[in-house]
């Protein structure tokens, strides 16, 4: 066993670049692990650096200089985000605290509806089976209700941390955008000047997180935008709040989508009853997450490493129990990370280390 060991250290570990990239992504992991919340703020100015990188380009080949690109791009996200902020969220807030208020009768109406279902069926369906199965579901209601009002009181102080986001990440993004040519500069000179192994993943995984970003940036607003006009257009109740639900969802490949059937479902249910606008609400929902999976992503994802879906839902369900809401927002990017590691890394040809065929 030692002498495998030690095979395996001469063989891997003899290599520099091998054992500074291991040592960084170590270090990396460490960083997030332990001072991921208060590294935060930075996180989040990277991805919304990512995310306005495509539009400084275009003004930069429109002829604009760097800093006056960077400028105008950061003044128009910041109208936008101040916009919605101060007219899309007073009403999603709204409507949130009308459906926690209303979720008791929403679930009462859906109880109501299974015991007479089940009494005219009574002949397929035991009533104790029936009783059993709405305790049940009253229970967790009680339960969700509960969590709901004691999130929500203890959400409270991070009024303060959310009003600090709002001053840092935009003052963190701007320089970020500003001096990012230095900054990776500055990050590189630290690494070997002999890394084609780093240069490949680095190279891959840029190009891979910034698509990525930007994809899931504009299908989560093409979704809730569309989704609102489609409950706005059946006069649905909380149709911002849920087209915001919606939107959020994408998120999450396939797990998102099935969660957020379930308040679609229950507030349609508890406004049109089983009737045919229920029906006509469920169906155009289904159109919409139809064309999402089959038609958006497809056109906006073209060039993302293909990953199978079981790696996707490992990869979501592993990152997102370790770094919660950002595991699973780059859930993806993290597992195409893994397999560009994979697919880089030195293989062992006799007793020398080549690089694979794809790098020089």
């Amino acid at each position: 066993m030692i002498r495998i060991l030690d095979n395996l250290m001469t063989r891997y570990l003899s290599n520099e670049e091998v054992v500074i990239f291991i040592l960084l992504l170590i270090s990396t992991l460490l960083v997030v692990a332990f001072w991921g919340g208060i590294l935060a703020p930075v996180f989040i100015a990277v991805v919304f650096a990512f995310l306005l990188q495509g539009l400084i380009g275009r003004c930069k080949r429109m002829g604009l200089s760097h800093n006056i690109s960077v400028t105008l791009v950061f003044l128009g996200f910041l109208a936008v985000c101040g916009t919605f902020i101060g007219v899309m969220v007073p009403i999603i807030w709204r409507q949130a605290v009308r459906f926690i208020n209303d979720l008791p009768r929403m679930f009462g109406d859906l109880q109501d509806f299974v015991q007479s279902l089940a009494q005219e069926h009574s002949s397929y369906v035991s009533q104790g089976s029936v009783d059993e199965a709405v305790s049940l579901v009253a229970a967790e209601a009680a339960t969700l209700g509960q969590w709901l009002l004691s999130y929500s009181l203890t959400s409270i102080p991070s009024l303060f941390s959310l009003m600090l986001y709002l001053v840092l990440v935009p003052l963190v993004m701007f320089f970020v955008l500003k001096d990012q040519a230095k900054i990776v500069a500055y990050m590189t000179s630290w690494l070997p000047k002999e890394r084609q192994m780093m240069q490949s993943i680095s190279h891959e995984m840029n190009d891979q997180i910034a698509n990525y970003i930007r994809g899931k940036v504009i299908e989560m607003v093409v979704v809730g935008v569309v989704t609102f006009v489609v409950f706005w257009f059946f006069d649905l109740r909380y149709s911002a709040l849920l087209a915001l639900l919606v939107g959020l969802s994408v998120l999450i490949p396939y797990i998102g989508a099935a969660a957020v059937t379930v308040p679609v479902v229950l507030v349609a249910f508890y406004q049109f009853g089983a009737s045919n606008e229920f029906w006509y609400v469920f169906a155009a929902y289904f159109i919409v997450q139809a064309l999402d999976g089959n038609v958006l992503v497809p056109l906006l994802f073209s060039e993302a490493v293909n990953l199978h879906p079981l790696a996707i839902i490992i990869a979501v369900l592993f990152f997102g129990g370790i770094w919660g809401f950002w595991g699973v927002f780059f859930a993806i990017p993290l597992a195409t990370l893994v397999k560009a590691i994979i697919n880089a890394w030195p293989r062992v040809h006799g007793d020398k280390l080549i690089a694979p065929s794809g790098q020089s």
